[in-house]
Order: structure tokens, then sequence, then C-alpha cells
């Protein structure tokens, strides 16, 4: 339709939601083209530089020019069927065979996947961007877009390093600049990623920052990469590069492919700190006369370089007034040389070199109070103990040291071993009657320290009467024979205090043998003295203490073996056969209580019973009397074994003087062959039957003495012929490795597998014992007959 006024064409627009659908499309579409339009733009900006080298290679190689060069870079690019930008990479890689090459060489070879040209075209194009960065955060900005993005990360982080080991953030990329905010400066001695390479000087691998502990920027979680960033042997940087996730360990290749992008980093770093380098190489001079002001001697070095820009040595560039070279040498030689050709050794491991390239690297500041340098004199190896400091300033560094004076130390040490040897010199001079006194004789004499000196003639006035003749004979030796004389004595202060004393001292002459002084030391040993006083008191009363137990273990050991026998023939009764052995403990101061006993009733019921006393000694040996006397006698009144325990029980608890026992003891009727028995914190008895071997069930029953009255469960077994039932006591068994459980395990195995006599039984058990608790042992055996005897009998014990 047409305007009738205007003439213009009016277009009608529709009107409703409907309408403004095709307006919302042709504007995405027009961002989405626009948005792909700048992503060429970069990326061909990218790419110019590297092509531009690569056209720079052709007319080189060609000898043609730009035009020319560039017309046969796309011929070539379009017969190889890669693009221009690939072809570039090429033959920068050919010509320059550089860090770069070597590493895209490498990671090529090893994983041989067909994105070789990919990767060649990524590290080329982010050198070129690298290199015509003008500042370095677009160098962060290109190496994440090129180099580290293809191969997971996020994040890039540039730090340049202050001249205080300080870090400063200089560039980044994909971190929001509130973080950056937060991270702009690092100061010195913060712990992180970056800190750790610059003090390792060398690269960091963290697979998981979450569980390093380290802070950092960025992300809080995930990998972390920091690599030096180094140029002429010192540190300019740190080039940090985040993963969103833990990173697994990284083949060599990428380890390479990172160093060569640091190696790239460090021209722009390098730039950037020149002026600030510069400033600080004007400070030399300052240096020089901060050096010269100084009381200690002072080199200042300067960094020297090999023809590849890396550290090879470090030049003196100035000593000051006060420096002693050690092996002697004039300052005048020793300024304007090379360290290692000045100090050889100092190149050797852990010497001075090593710390002073490790502070001109990271800035940190060494300093020790106490090292040892070596250096050659006369092709001799010479040692000397120094203090030393060592910092950078600037583009220099200060070494300051101070030889250890050996004299002072040496003087230092024996005023040290005066005062704790409590010795003290002194000088006469004969000449003119001057004594010297040192300040520990003054303390002797217990005089002050500006009192007049005692001459040594005067020594026998300040003594103890009964030692006058020995000090006059001192006093003859060495004034009148002059001859080196010593003595000891009591020295009686002017207080009152006697103060025991050695003197040791010789005359000093001169070539015509006149005396020309005495010289010698006082040694205070009251200490000593008394303490050989105390010891021979001790060693008395040691010596009684000794004789004393001796006799007590002789009487013990007496009585044991009066009672108790070590063997006694084997005896039948009722045809039930009896066998006993007892093996004292080898120490005789270890003396035990152990006891057995087997007793034929007049009911004609058979005791048996065995016992332990705890301790040692004459004490255990007459309670084990006492216990099993009693028994004895409980036994008499007909009483089960359950009511003697208890009875025996009051007697350990009431009648004795605190014993304690363990015990088991049984009755045993021939005529129906059971036995019934009791025990108090025993063993129980081993059964032996049809070559198995098993222990009684543990009935009841308290330790003896422990409480005043007790209980004691009974049990009741059938014997039947061949069986053989032990008794014993726990220094059969009993070893300090092993639990009491398994112990006695092994006592049922051996015992099932032995076949023979009970006489030969129970040698045999003896021999095979590995205990190892050296304690009285005592085992009882009884073996059941094939036909039950006649009754009667008699007692036997």
């Amino acid at each position: 339709m047409s305007d009738p006024d205007t003439g213009d064409i009016a277009v009608e627009r529709p009107s409703g939601p409907s309408a403004t659908q095709p307006v919302v499309t042709r504007l995405a579409a027009t961002v989405e083209r626009l948005r792909k339009q700048v992503q060429q733009a970069q990326a061909t900006a990218d790419g110019r530089a590297l092509i531009e080298m690569a056209k720079g290679v052709l007319v080189e190689r060609l000898r043609c020019g730009p035009a020319e060069a560039a017309n046969q870079l796309d011929i070539l690019s379009e017969q190889a069927g890669v693009t221009a930008l690939e072809l570039a990479a090429e033959l920068v890689n050919q010509a320059a065979q550089d860090k770069v090459s070597a590493a895209v060489g490498e990671f090529l070879l090893s994983t041989a996947t067909p994105d070789e040209s990919t990767t060649v075209v990524r590290l080329r194009t982010a050198e070129s961007g690298l290199l015509a960065a003008g500042d370095t955060q677009r160098v962060a900005e290109s190496v994440l877009e090129h180099a580290v993005a293809p191969l997971g990360a996020t994040a890039v982080a540039i730090w340049s390093a202050g001249t205080d080991s300080s870090l400063t953030l200089a560039g980044f990329a994909g971190i929001s600049a509130h973080e950056a905010e937060r991270w702009r400066y690092v100061p010195p001695g913060v712990a992180t990623p970056a800190r750790q390479a610059m003090v390792r000087r060398d690269a960091q691998w963290i697979e998981d920052l979450s569980l390093s502990g380290l802070p950092s920027i960025g992300d809080r979680s995930g990998g972390r990469a920091a690599i030096p960033v180094a140029a002429g042997g010192k540190l300019l940087g740190v080039l940090e590069i985040c993963w969103p996730r833990p990173i697994e360990l990284q083949p060599t290749q990428i380890h390479r492919q990172m160093e060569a992008l640091a190696e790239l980093c460090a021209h722009t770093l390098e730039s950037d700190l020149a002026a600030v380098w510069a400033a600080h190489r004007q400070d030399v001079a300052e240096l020089v006369r901060l050096a010269d002001g100084l009381f200690d001697p002072c080199l200042v070095m300067v960094p020297h370089l090999d023809e590849q820009g890396a550290l090879a040595d470090f030049r003196i560039h100035h000593v000051n007034t006060c420096f002693v070279d050690l092996a002697g040498r004039p300052r005048g030689l020793i300024q304007g040389s090379l360290l290692l050709e000045m100090y050889p050794m100092a190149g050797t491991e852990g010497q001075l070199f090593e710390r002073i390239e490790h502070v001109f690297a990271t800035g940190d500041t060494y300093r020790a109070d106490r090292v040892m340098l070596t250096e050659l004199v006369d092709q001799i190896p010479l040692t000397v103990a120094a203090a030393l400091s060592i910092s950078r300033h600037g583009d220099a560094v200060l070494v300051v040291w101070r030889v250890e004076d050996q004299a002072a130390r040496l003087a230092a040490l024996l005023q040290h071993a005066q005062r704790l040897g409590r010795v003290g010199g002194f000088e006469e001079n004969a000449a003119t009657s001057e004594i010297t006194w040192s300040d520990q004789i003054f303390a002797l004499y217990g005089l002050a320290a500006g009192a007049d000196p005692i001459p040594l003639a005067e020594l026998p006035g300040h003594v103890h009467d009964a030692d006058t003749d020995a000090v006059r004979r001192f006093l003859r030796t060495l004034l009148r024979y002059r001859r080196p004389a010593s003595t000891a004595c009591r020295l009686i202060r002017s207080d009152g205090v006697t103060r025991h004393i050695r003197i040791i001292a010789e005359p000093a002459l001169d070539s015509a043998g006149h005396l020309l002084a005495i010289r010698g030391a006082y040694q205070d040993v009251s200490a000593q003295h008394w303490t050989e006083i105390a010891l021979s008191a001790t060693r008395d009363r040691l010596t009684d203490t000794e004789a004393h137990a001796a006799e007590q273990s002789h009487l013990a050991r007496q009585l044991q073996q009066a009672i108790m026998p070590d063997t006694q023939p084997s005896t039948d009764a009722f045809g039930l056969r009896i066998a006993v052995r007892y093996r004292p403990t080898e120490q005789e101061h270890l003396v035990g209580g152990d006891w057995y006993d087997t007793l034929v009733l007049p009911t004609k019921e058979i005791l048996v019973s065995v016992g332990d006393i705890t301790g040692h000694g004459i004490t255990a040996a007459t309670g084990m009397v006492v216990l099993r006397n009693a028994l004895r006698g409980l036994a008499a009144t007909g009483a089960g074994p359950g009511q003697m325990m208890a009875w025996l029980n009051l007697v350990a608890h009431h009648l004795t003087d605190s014993i304690f026992a363990t015990a088991i003891c049984g009755l045993y009727d021939p005529q129906t062959r059971i036995l019934r028995w009791a025990r108090a914190g025993h063993l129980p008895p081993v059964l032996i039957r049809d070559g198995e071997a098993s222990c009684l069930p543990e009935i009841g029953g308290m330790i003896l003495g422990a409480v005043a009255e007790a209980t004691y469960e009974e049990g009741e077994i059938q014997l039947e012929p061949d069986d053989t039932l032990l008794l014993y006591t726990d220094g059969l068994i009993e070893r300090r490795d092993r639990e009491l459980d398994h112990c006695v395990e092994r006592l049922l195995t051996v015992s099932a597998e032995f076949t023979g006599t009970l006489d030969d039984r129970l040698d045999h058990l003896l021999d095979s014992s590995d205990a190892d608790t050296d304690d009285d042992t005592c085992v009882v055996g009884i073996q059941v007959g094939t036909s039950q005897g006649p009754p009667g009998g008699g007692s036997k014990s």
C-alpha cells in the first residue's frame, strides 16, 4: 500500500505474539553469524604472526620476495591438503628446532593420533601469540586458548617474582576479576603451589589441590601445575595452570610442553622486569658502599652467564677492606675473578656456590651461625667454621662471612671445662711474688674476687691438722726439689666450711735451672668425696643384704628339699600307680612354694594334692609347709574335697602371714574308681584315655587366702583301667610370649602322642617342656591298673 499524502510505500506489520517470532529468529541468526566472524578474526590474528614467520622462512630458502613466498605457501598447502596455518607451523618447526619443536616432536611420536597437525598448530600458534603480545595479560589468554584448553585446563595464572621473593599476579585467564584482585599480591613465605615451584626450582604437579592443603588462586579443587619461569639462572616467576578436576600422572611429553610454554612466558616477564632490574643495577654501587661500611668480610658478586645465557658462575665484583682470604691471597687477586676459579671447592655439593645460586634464583636470604667452608691451601683441603649470610640485592649478591676465632673458642671451651670440673688455675711469680688466681680459686677459699690471694707456702696453715704433713711434703717436692707434685687435702675456709681439694703444680725454670714461677691448679673434689663415702656405705649395706638373702634362699632350699625331694620312686596302692617329679628353679633366690602330696586315708581313699604358693624365698617355703600339713590334717576328718578347700582357705587367710596360693586336691575311691576333686584357682587335671588327652571341666573355686569365706565346687569322674591323670603346676607349661590356653593345648598334644610307662611319661614331660619362666615345676601322675587291687596299703608322701 502507498501513503496518499507522501507517496511512500507503507509496510503493514502483523501484530500479536506470532508477529514478533520472525524478528527474534533473525536477530539470533545475526548474533551467531557475527560471533563466528569474531572468532575467525581472532584465529586469523593469532595465526598471522605464525604465517609471517613461515613466509620469512620461504623468502630465505627460495631467495624470493614476500609476495612470491605468500603465493608459494598457498600452493604448497593446497598440494599437501592442509591449511596454510598448519603448513606454516610445520615450516617453522623445521627451521627453528627449539624447545617447543622438541616438545611437539616427542609428543607426536608418543601419541601418534590423527590430530598431530592440531598439536603443532596449537603450540606454534601459542608461541606466535606470546611473541606478538604486548603484555603478560594477553600472553595468559593466548596460553589458555591455544595451548592448555585442549588439554582440559580452564584457567592460567602468570606470577611475577619480586626482589623480596614475593609473587605478583602479572596475567590471568579463566579467572574472575574479583578472584584476581584477591590474589594480586602474595607476600614472601606464604605456601602456595607457585611458591613451592619457586623454592624447589622445579615444576610442581598436584593431582588434587583440595588434598594438598595449599591455598591458591581459582577453584580450591582440581589439578594444578606450577612451572617456574627462569632466565639467566634467575627465577622470573611461575606459570600456573588449573584443571577443574583431579588429574592423573602426566607423561613426560606433557611436562615438556608445559616447560616450553614457561620458556616462552620468560620473554614477556623478562621484558616487563627489564625496567625494574635496570633500576636495581644502579644499586650495585650502593651495595659496594654498604659492604665497605661493614666490619665483617664481605663479597659483592654478580652473575656470570655462558654463551646460551645460562648461569655458569659468579664474578667477585668487590671485596671490602675487612675481607680475609681463606688461602691468604691478596684482595687484589680475588676482586674481579670468578668464584669457582678462586674457590674451586665451593662448587662441591652442599658448599658455597650451591647456596649462592639458590639465593640468586629465589631471592630467599640465607643465614647460618655456623657452617663449614672448605678450600684448598697448598693443594691441601682446609675446613674452617664460619658464620655465613647471603642475600640478593637486585642483580647482585652480598656474601658476608665471619671466620670463627679458634683461639677465642678454645678459651671459652676451657672456661666451661673449668667450671664443670670445678678446677681453677694459679701462677706465682718467683721474682716479684705476684700471684694470679682464676675466679674458681677465690670461690674455693671463700674469698671475694678482689681479695689478696694466699701464697702457696702458707697452705699448711689453711688445711686440716691431719693433712699438714702431706701438704708440706708436696711443697718440699715442688719448691726444694723443683719437681712436679700433687696432693689431696681438706681445706678449712675462714667461715669454717671444709672443702676436699686436690692440688697439682709444676715449677717453671729457666735454662740455668733457676725458679721463675709456679703454675698449677686446684680442683674441688668435695662432691666426689662425699659420693664415694655414700657409695662405700651403700656397698656395705648391699653386701649385708646379699649375704642375708643368700642365707634365706639356702634355708628355703633346704626346707623344700627336706619335705619334697626332687624325685622319689613310684608307688602302688589298691591298683593305683602313683609317680611324682619335682624340678626346683635353677636360681637360688627364686626358691618357690610348689608342693605335692599323696596319702592313703583310714577310709581306704587316696588323697592326691598339688599346690603353688605365690612369691619366692623363705616366706613361700614356710607357707608351703603350713598349707601342705594343714591339708593332711583336714583330710583325716572324712570331709570331701570342696569342704577341705574351704577350710584350707580359712587357714591361708587367718592363720598365715598374707599367703596366697592355688591348689587342687582329689579323693580316689579304689572300690568304685571314682575320683572326687576340687580346685582353688589351679589348672584342672589332664585325663589321658585311649590315646587322647583332655582337661577335666573347670569347676568354680577362688584362690586360697584372697577372702575370708569361700565355697568350692566338687567335680567327679569315673576312671577306667589304663586311664592316666596328670596334676601339675604352671612351671611345666607357662611361657612369657604365649597365652596360657595355647600352653595347655601344647601339653595335651605332647601327652596324647606319648606311649610308655608312667615314670617315662613324667620324665618326657619335663624334658620336652619349653617353659621359660624359671619357676618350680611339679607333676603328679596316677594311673589306674588293669585289675582292682585288694584293700589295704599304706601312707605314701
